[in-house]
């Protein structure tokens, strides 16, 4: 455990960092689990939707740095790849 006064704060900053920074990937992680939901159940407008959500989350993300800027738009193109595949049938 921290001694210094300094060092205590700096390590609740540290505690709700984390915290903060966990839920965000989280968010991430369900908003894709809720696209490809949509996308096995082949409901267009409902995965078109889902990816708007996908897309807000990981741009979020992405501003806060808690997931690197490229990787964010690595997966919007990997998952809006997959919507038009059931757009196009």
């Amino acid at each position: 455990m921290p001694q210094r006064r300094t060092a205590k704060k700096a390590l609740r900053q540290s505690k709700k960092k984390r915290e903060r920074n966990l839920q965000t990937k989280q968010n991430v992680k369900d908003a894709i689990k809720k696209l490809k939901k949509a996308i096995e159940s082949k409901d267009k407008s409902a995965s078109e939707t889902a990816l708007t959500d996908v897309y807000k989350t990981l741009d979020k993300a992405a501003a806060k740095k808690n997931i690197h800027k490229n990787k964010a738009a690595r997966k919007k193109s990997r998952l809006s790849k997959l919507v038009k595949e059931i757009s196009s049938k």
